[in-house]
């Protein structure tokens, strides 16, 4: 017995030498991992320069389109009258106009609400199939089944707690009337200094504006649908609605772009939107979005790398078609290189996005700095290890100030001190980044302080150093949502907070000079 005891013992020793033996290939390894995600990434230091400066804007339009507004409502009775009130004040042609809701599941008076206020309101009850995507395709079933999904133009998507500015299907036109097929809008935060949860949502929102939209609607490039407040042709309903996975916004961005449209952003369109102000709230809803992220990659991924290489499946060039016709055959050539190269660049960019890197990291990182390191330090000892790191500017200054080493010898103690520090330097990583992110909120609560409701110092402060726990709380949730099955709830929203209460003084009398 003791004999097969030492032989285990004998035999794991020899495994975690060979193992510690590994770790300088697979460190190289790692940094060669690490440093060709970094350039693949490195194109979205030039959205954030464009974003600085430069959207795209767009002519007045030359025709008034018609449309249809749809909205998926449950338990909404609190906020869905604000929505359709600022609809109905909107300073297009209520004609051209018309709003659908299903109560999706109701137990409350949404349907009586939606229906007082002029909207055509359809019911469901269907208790197994409970997300956001199944109540859109039961309406626009029931759309195509008494209207024709055909007879609009386009139609708008918006959430139930959403309130419109009056100009903003006006400026939406101006886009679709530019031949836009899918345009997505500013969102802006109506309850912004409601909780510190519900500025972490409202700053992210205007990263994700100033980081991505803006620069690829000038580029002409796709950019990601959020969830509402966002239109799209008829064509992409033709057959209906079929996204109706957890996040349905990121199934229809993908497809979308894996089909060749473009997804442009227009700037100058704004509504608002209620953020969760309830930490459990926040992390439930963040762990669907992390889930419907994964599936999202799953299902799409593949078909976004195939394009980055192929481009479209098929190529509308009139080249041999028209040879006699010249320059126009030659023109209509380049301009379908032009369109293969554009697809292409949009699919990568939509691939990155949904690509789970933060998966990706965490798995690396435990195998090579964490157990590898550990072995190595078991078979190798550690010698004048840093506790601290240059990794940040927080860890440089830290190394300055305390320059401490420590030291060991080959052994099991070993093994758990090299894996402890390993931690440590991951903690100090993540915390000195911590610090140099809340530099972005900063940066935010001044580019775009004459769309942010004014606040005070203090709260600027607050908000500021709690934001970069959105991205860590985003972090960990797909992490959990790789092993747990999520299903679809729905956030509640009980802001009675109207459009009239968030126009500006400014906005009143600039529309009153428009008047005279």
């Amino acid at each position: 017995m003791s004999f097969n005891i030492m032989s285990a013992v004998l035999y794991t020793a020899n495994a975690a030498d060979k193992i510690g033996g590994w770790y300088p290939e697979l460190k190289a390894v790692y940094a060669v991992i690490g440093s060709v995600i970094s350039a693949m990434l490195i194109y979205k230091t030039a959205y954030k320069i464009i974003g600085l400066f430069f959207t795209r804007k767009f002519e007045p339009a030359k025709k008034q389109h018609k449309y249809a507004v749809v909205i998926a409502a449950r338990n909404e009775e609190k906020v869905i009258g604000n929505l359709l009130d600022s609809i109905k004040k909107q300073d297009y042609p209520s004609e051209l106009v018309t709003v659908f809701v299903v109560a999706d599941n109701c137990t409350d008076k949404t349907a009586d609400v939606a229906r007082r206020e002029g909207a055509v309101c359809y019911e469901r009850f269907d208790s197994e199939h409970k997300t956001k995507g199944y109540a859109l395709q039961f309406l626009f079933d029931k759309i195509g089944e008494d209207y024709g999904r055909e007879s609009f133009e386009g139609y708008f998507v918006f959430d139930a707690d959403n309130l419109l500015k009056s100009d903003y299907i006006s400026r939406m036109n101006d886009s679709f009337d530019a031949g836009e097929k899918i345009i997505t809008s500013y969102r802006n935060t109506k309850n912004f200094d409601e909780s510190w949860v519900a500025s972490t949502y409202a700053l992210h929102w205007l990263r994700s504006i100033r980081f991505n939209h803006r620069a690829r609607s000038v580029l002409r490039l796709a950019t990601n649908i959020q969830g509402t407040g966002f239109l799209f042709a008829s064509e992409v309903v033709r057959d209906g609605w079929k996204y109706t996975s957890l996040t349905e916004d990121r199934a229809l961005t993908a497809d979308a772009v894996a089909q060749g449209y473009a997804i442009t952003y227009n700037d100058a369109a704004e509504f608002y939107d209620e953020q969760p102000t309830n930490l459990k709230i926040a992390l439930r809803q963040r762990l669907r979005w992390s889930k419907g992220h994964l599936l999202a990659f799953a299902e799409t991924g593949p078909y976004l790398f195939i394009n980055i290489f192929c481009g479209k499946h098929f190529l509308k060039t009139r080249w041999n078609k028209d040879k006699k016709k010249g320059q126009k055959g030659f023109r209509q050539f380049c301009l379908d290189i032009a369109e293969s190269v554009r697809h292409r660049a949009a699919s990568y960019d939509t691939l990155m996005q949904l690509t789970p890197f933060s998966v990706i990291n965490i798995v690396k990182w435990l195998i090579v700095p964490v157990a590898a390191y550990g072995f190595y330090c078991y078979a190798a000892g550690i010698s004048g290890a840093a506790v601290f790191t240059k990794s940040t500017l927080l860890g440089s200054l830290l190394k300055f100030i305390f320059p401490v080493k420590i030291s060991s010898l080959p052994g099991v103690q070993a093994l758990f001190l090299g894996i402890l520090v390993a931690v440590w330097w991951r903690i100090l990583y993540r915390l000195g980044k911590y610090l140099e992110n809340t530099v972005t909120a900063l940066y935010l609560f001044v580019i775009e302080h004459k769309r942010i409701k004014k606040l005070p110092f203090s709260k600027i402060l607050l908000y500021s150093l709690t934001w970069p726990t959105f991205d860590i709380i985003g972090r960990y949730t797909q992490y959990v949502a790789l092993f747990k099955k999520v299903t679809w709830k729905p956030i509640p929203h009980e802001s009675r907070v109207t459009i009239d209460d968030l126009h500006e003084p400014s906005d009143i009398k600039e529309k009153q000079k428009t008047t005279v």
